[in-house]
């Protein structure tokens, strides 16, 4: 046999999550043959073809949440980049499956539901039927192409209790969300458990910061052996936007509404405000550095009195976003109050993040910043992450970007995708 060609027939079954029973190799070595089981030999034999370029790379995608604004700009980006991934990559994305938080829709036998630019008309025709989690994790188990994707949009905690059956069964994920990752802590081990014993991933980068590298910049770090020792920054673009805005002739509840007609903020706005979804990203963060660390246990600085923070609102989406600003004058006034304080002694109120090793301290707190600090000309919707570790002593490696709103979360999505599109593609060169 050419060297090499064994070793890349093995890696693409053990990839696609078929286990070998059986090998054997003539003496000619000219020849070598497996066996696998029944139920693997379609998926075995498809990536053994894909492994050996005889046939084009192609990755089924089920899209969680579809026609939420994330997923719809997600589909949106695939199908505007699907000529380009096929003659530049040689990548064909198979969107196969799309749900809401209500139906969902499969393509027969596993195939590519023909377009997907019009989700909300595929989900109510005929075709779509009630959404069942079990019956989808059923139809990705037994989905033959060993290239399999879960993109979940949803950000909710019944979808994230499936990620650990989707990784065993040889799926990889991607979640924007992070009630996965900063989730109760059983069940983000379950999920790292069934990430290291499968040939499987879990990415989430667009989870902390869109489309900023993030995740990845301190993975590697951490890689490269370097001792991260500090975290600082900006993790909310919402909030970002508000206290950039903020000033004599607009009031915080005016800053808010207009990070909320920007879609910068998250649809419960009060997870933006309270400091809640800052927490999160923090956590995400903290356990990527090894800290045993839940939502609970970071020091959290709410801008909104529990009164408010608590009270339960009834109506749609918008008549209930409408109430939650009309409540928010209230703070106008004690807020202006401390941005006028910060303003007289030189300093921009900002909605900082500290996640410090040594000390395992994470908190997410406003407070006023001078001219020396790199918060202090933070634009817009911008999140910015300071890296303080072994290696940068003279000044911290940061992250800095636009990091809210749909576009540029599914822009992260995509670019998750593609790392596992070029793994698929490299462990079949």
């Amino acid at each position: 046999l050419q060297s090499g060609v064994s070793a890349t027939f093995m890696s693409s079954l053990a990839k696609a999550n078929v286990n070998i029973r059986v090998i054997a190799q003539g003496s000619s070595e000219r020849q070598v043959a497996v066996v696998v089981d029944g139920d693997d030999a379609s998926r075995a034999l498809r990536a053994a073809h894909m492994a050996f370029t005889l046939s084009q790379t192609m990755v089924s995608v089920t899209v969680l949440g579809a026609t939420g604004k994330l997923g719809s700009a997600l589909i949106r980006q695939l199908n505007e980049q699907r000529e380009s991934l096929s003659n530049k990559m040689n990548l064909s994305i198979c969107v196969n499956a799309v749900t809401s938080s209500k139906k969902m829709i499969m393509g027969k036998d596993g195939k590519c539901l023909v377009t997907t630019s019009n989700v909300d008309k595929m989900l109510d025709s005929d075709e779509a039927t009630g959404l069942d989690l079990y019956a989808l994790s059923m139809a990705l188990k037994g989905d033959v192409n060993p290239h399999r994707v879960v993109i979940d949009c949803t950000n909710d905690d019944s979808v994230a209790d499936y990620y650990a059956q989707w990784l065993n069964s040889g799926a990889n994920v991607i979640s924007p969300g992070r009630r996965a990752g900063a989730g109760p802590m059983e069940r983000y081990n379950e999920i790292r458990e069934a990430v290291s014993s499968n040939s499987v991933e879990w990415q989430y980068e667009s989870s902390v910061g869109s489309a900023l590298p993030i995740v990845s910049t301190l993975r590697d770090l951490l890689q490269t052996g370097d001792d991260v020792q500090l975290l600082r920054g900006c993790l909310s673009g919402t909030m970002a936007y508000v206290f950039k805005t903020m000033d004599e002739s607009t009031p915080f509840s005016e800053a808010v509404r207009q990070a909320v007609e920007k879609d910068f903020a998250e649809n419960n706005i009060r997870e933006d405000l309270s400091g809640v979804d800052a927490a999160r990203k923090v956590v995400v963060l903290a356990r990527e550095l090894g800290m045993n660390v839940s939502v609970e246990d970071v020091v959290v600085e709410s801008l909104l009195p529990d009164e408010l923070r608590n009270k339960e609102y009834t109506g749609t989406k918008d008549e209930v976003n409408a109430a939650i600003l009309e409540d928010l004058k209230s703070l106008d006034e004690p807020l202006m109050k401390r941005w006028k304080e910060e303003a007289d002694n030189g300093r921009r109120l900002r909605y900082k993040f500290y996640i410090d090793v040594g000390t395992g301290i994470c908190q997410c707190k406003l407070e006023g910043v001078d001219n020396t600090d790199t918060l202090y000309r933070l634009r817009d919707n911008e999140n910015l992450i300071a890296f303080e570790t072994s290696r940068y002593t003279t000044s911290p490696l940061i992250v800095k970007g636009a990091a809210a709103g749909p576009e540029l979360a599914a822009a992260g999505m995509f670019a998750d995708l593609l790392r596992m599109g070029r793994g698929f593609i490299g462990s079949q060169a």
